[in-house]
Formats: structure tokens, sequence, C-alpha cells
């Protein structure tokens, strides 16, 4: 036999072998490294007056991340950041993993307690706070055994708040090295974000990222929205929220701009397309509702069309015809947070811009098909996972696969293997399969509320209803919503001979749940149950919808 035959039986595995020439672990690091180098004097961040360079930006984020390893900081540990979206956010999600940890950004509409759980069942080391959310953050650092490093960021645009960390965010990366050689991860499958999610109970769940899907996905992004070189995107997503749809990557891989925005108001939003030249930007339906009916003393005349992406709970066709007469285009997207953000896009066809402008939203109000990242996606009976015809009709669940599902649940091996069960991803929620391929979702299986983008627990609602003593009974569900999407629906059964008015029912939730989890409405009834004793929430859905469209 020649010397030449293959030792493994593969003449294309013989001695092709991984190597530092050609082979690096994916990661969405890497973005940052090129553009700072091709592009060391582009405009890369911009807040208020303030301008940084890519370049500066670069050394920021090595001070940020040198700073955190001579605290100790490296590999497997958890860095928080609670914050809106300010640069501080924006440079942690390059700095913290430089150190080879995880970043956990924490959503700021969250209460105390939901804080507090987060940061001991993350187990944050350091945690990163703006000052405008001081109260809530202290209220929940005296909740904790351990105090993690706090670091204030000290934002004059917060308008109040203590300083109630151990050193301020500018003096830290001060103290850092901002040409810190950094390291990138041995291997791509390590853990990148840490998000938490409510899914179906009271306590959030510990969504994990790893480099891999990151990358993959922030170049998803630029494909389902074909955006070119150079774009200047506006903050209106919050950072917080599955890492902005993974968009500091995505802005970064392009060399673009990122305009921060602390608050999403319409008239601050006009400015900056006006002044600014924002380009692109992403939102909830209530960002684009909010836009639509602005008072015209908020609005500016577009100078250029501008390109939005929309995802939530699925967007009211009206909304995205009146956003589209205005100047914008919308690209509807889909996904959750166990899917990086959106993993599905109604892709457009151009034979659809002969239709009529109503039923081009129509078909764009449907979520789609899968990413060019994602391996698939498909509608399918939940306990058998046979798909469903492709009917437009058939309801089943939504699945998900592919390298931008997430590595898991922290810290909770039961539930990551009941959403995995059969090789797919259960999302929870339930939809139709059209004749070409494109998904839309119709109801969502585990009674997630989706408001203003936010995710509420119908339970944990329910939780709250049964602690008021005048409380019997109560179910929760979502009732439709023009600015919110959705917003809580009550359905209560009171105690007899005990009174509460709607006014009563609501406060109490809202003095024992985060504002935006609170019921906006309040419907009192004997609940419609099974023979068996079961509340028949489809039943309480239809009312909910009824009145949502009276």
């Amino acid at each position: 036999m020649s010397d030449r035959a293959p030792r493994h039986g593969n003449p294309y595995d013989d001695g092709l072998e991984k190597n530092a020439a050609n082979f690096a672990a994916l990661t969405p690091l890497s973005f940052l490294k090129r553009t700072a180098t091709v592009y060391p004097d582009r405009v890369s961040v911009v807040y208020g007056e303030r301008r940084f360079a890519w370049r500066e930006t670069e050394r920021r984020c090595r001070a940020l991340a040198s700073a955190l390893t001579a605290r100790g900081i490296g590999r497997g540990d958890t860095v928080a950041v609670f914050a809106p979206n300010v640069p501080a956010i924006f440079e942690a999600h390059f700095g913290v993993p430089m150190t080879g940890a995880v970043l956990n950004t924490v959503n700021v509409r969250l209460d105390a307690e939901t804080v507090a759980f987060i940061l001991d069942h993350g187990e944050a080391k350091v945690l990163l706070t703006d000052r405008e959310f001081s109260p809530v953050v202290a209220d929940a650092l005296s909740r904790l055994d351990r105090r993690p490093y706090v670091i204030d960021i000290d934002d004059p645009a917060a308008g109040g708040g203590d300083l109630i960390g151990d050193i301020e965010y500018e003096d830290f990366i001060a103290s850092g090295d901002p040409g810190f050689d950094w390291r990138p991860p041995e291997d791509e499958w390590d853990a990148i974000p840490l998000n938490y999610t409510s899914g179906t109970t009271g306590n959030p769940k510990g969504v994990v990222y790893h480099h891999r899907g990151a990358y993959l996905n922030a170049l998803g992004n630029l494909m389902a929205q074909a955006i070119p070189p150079h774009p200047v995107y506006l903050w209106t997503l919050p950072m917080f929220h599955c890492n902005g749809w993974c968009f500091p990557w995505t802005i970064t891989a392009l060399a673009g701009t990122h305009v921060c925005l602390r608050r999403v108001e319409a008239e601050p939003v006009y400015r900056a397309i006006a002044e600014d030249g924002v380009t692109h930007f992403c939102g909830a339906p209530v960002v684009l509702n909010m836009l639509a009916n602005a008072p015209e003393s908020e609005k500016r005349a577009l100078p250029r069309r501008v390109e939005a992406m929309t995802a939530g709970a699925p967007p009211p066709a009206a909304v995205i015809e009146a956003m589209e007469t205005a100047g914008f285009r919308i690209t509807h997207v889909y996904g959750l947070t166990e899917t990086y953000g959106p993993d599905v896009v109604c892709a457009w066809h151009e034979d659809w811009d002969a239709l009529p402008s109503a039923e081009q939203a129509g078909l764009k109000a449907r979520q789609g098909v899968a990413y060019q990242v994602q391996e698939g996606i498909m509608v399918a009976d939940a306990d058998t996972l046979e798909p469903v015809p492709r009917d437009g009709e058939t309801m089943g669940e939504v699945f998900h696969r592919g390298n931008i599902v997430m590595k898991g649940y922290l810290k909770n091996p039961q539930a990551t293997e009941e959403a995995f069960a059969g090789g797919w991803f259960h999302s929870g929620d339930l939809g139709v399969w059209h004749r070409d391929g494109y998904v839309e979702l119709k109801d969502r299986s585990k009674d997630i509320i989706i408001s203003g983008g936010e995710n509420i627990s119908s339970i944990e609602v329910e939780e709250v209803l049964y602690r008021h003593p005048a409380v019997l009974e109560a179910a929760v569900t979502a009732r439709p919503d023009d600015k919110w999407g959705e917003t809580p629906c009550a359905f209560v059964t009171l105690k007899e001979d005990e009174k509460a008015t709607e006014a009563d029912i609501i406060a109490f939730c809202r003095d024992n749940l985060a504002h935006f989890k609170a019921p906006k409405t309040v419907v009192f009834c004997d609940l419609p149950k099974t023979s068996t004793g079961k509340v028949q929430k489809f039943v309480l859905r239809e009312r909910a919808r009824a009145l949502g469209e009276a």
C-alpha cells in the first residue's frame, strides 16, 4: 500500500487539522478589533453632545476589561449592568466578554425583588448601575447576602438619583489599561451574555448565549434587513433586551454609528433622524405607534427613508401602513429571548410591491421565514412534532432549530431538557403555516403577555391578585392595546361580602409588581371553568380581545 494512503480512511481528514492558521473561534468581539483598525476615525458613538471615534471606543472597552481583570473578574464570572441606552452599557458588550466573563444586562423596568433574584441567581460579582435607578437598585442590594462590587454610571442626564457604588464608571475605566491585550475565547461555545426572561413562572429563567451564536446573529441581522456599510443606528430598542437583538455587534461589524438615546420619546427620535443622520432603528410596535401618532409639533419631515425593524406582539397592519406612508420602511421580525432576539424575518418579495398598501401591510404583519443563519423553523403538533399542513389555518406550536438557539437555561436542567425535547426548541407560541412557508403567530400557549416588547407572566400577576384580601379567584390574559400591543387584563371574582374597585385592584398590583406588569383592565365576574374546575382561559382571551376591539 502506498505510504500516501490516508490514515483515517478519508483523504480530506488526513493531516488536515485545525490550527492557529486556519481556525479561530467565532466571537463578535472580533468586529470591534477590525472596525477600530480599518476605520479608527469614523464616529462610533453619539450621546447628546458627546462624540466618540472607533479608536477611542476600542480603547475604552479595553480599559474596562483591564480594570475588571484587576478586580479578579475572568472566565465564568458574571458582570451585571442596570442602565438605559447610554455609552457604558454599549461598551460593556465588548469590555466584559473581553475578560472571559459573562454580561448580564438587567431590565430597568423590573422591581427590586426581581432584580435581587437575578443578581443572586446569576452570581453577579460586579454591577454597573445608572444613578437614575438607585432607589430600586439599593433596595435590591439590601436583599442580597452577597453584595457585588458596584460601579456608578454618573450620567448628568439621569435627572437625579444617589451614587450608591464603590466607584464611578469613568474613574473605574481610567484605572484600566487602554492597550489591554485581551484574548478571544478558546471555545466559541463559551457563554457571552446572560439574559433573563419571565417565562411562565414568577421567577425568571436565565438564558445563556454563546459567542458563536452572537457572532452569527449579528450577521443575520444585517442580512435580514440588507443593512449597508456605515449605518447610523438609533438606540430605541433597549440594549438590556436580548442584548439589543445583537445589534451592538451588528452595527459595529458594519463600522456604523451608535446613536444612544436615554429615553424613547417621539420628539428626540425625530430630532435624531433629522440632525444625526439616523438611517436605522429597531423597536416594539409600541414605538412605531408612538411615532405614527405623535403630535405634529413633535414630528419632522424625514430627510431620507428610515429603515425600522419591529418585533414583539404582532404589529397591527394599520400601524405598519401609517409608518410606511410617513417614509419609514418596516421589516417585521420574530424571535424570543432564547433565540438571541429575532431569528425569523418576513422576507419581502418584489412582486408584492404592486399590491395595495393595505395588503402589503397585512403581508408584513406575518412573522415570516428563518434567518439565513438559523437552520430552520416549523409549525408542528406540540406533542408529536408532526408538521401541520401549510394551509394558513391549522394551528400548531412554532419550533426553532440552529446555531442561534440558546445554550440553555442557567442552573435549570429540567427546563432546558423540556425546551429542547425532540431536537427542536419549543417556543410555546402558536401559529399557522402558510402555503409559501411563512409563519404567522396566532396565540401563545403559555399565556405570556407581550406589552411594549416586554414579557409579562400571567401567573406572576395572578399570584399577586390572589394576595388581595378581597379576591377569591383571578385569571389574567392579554388584551389588545393600540399603544402597547397587549396589556394585562384581569378577570376577578370577589369574596362574598367583600368589595373592591378596579382602581383598588390596579393600585394593589402596582404596589406589588413592576408597574408595567400591573393590569390595565379589571373585569369582575365568575370565572368560566371546565368540569374538573380548570379555568377556561381561551374563553377569557376572547372576552379580552372583544374589550380591546370595542
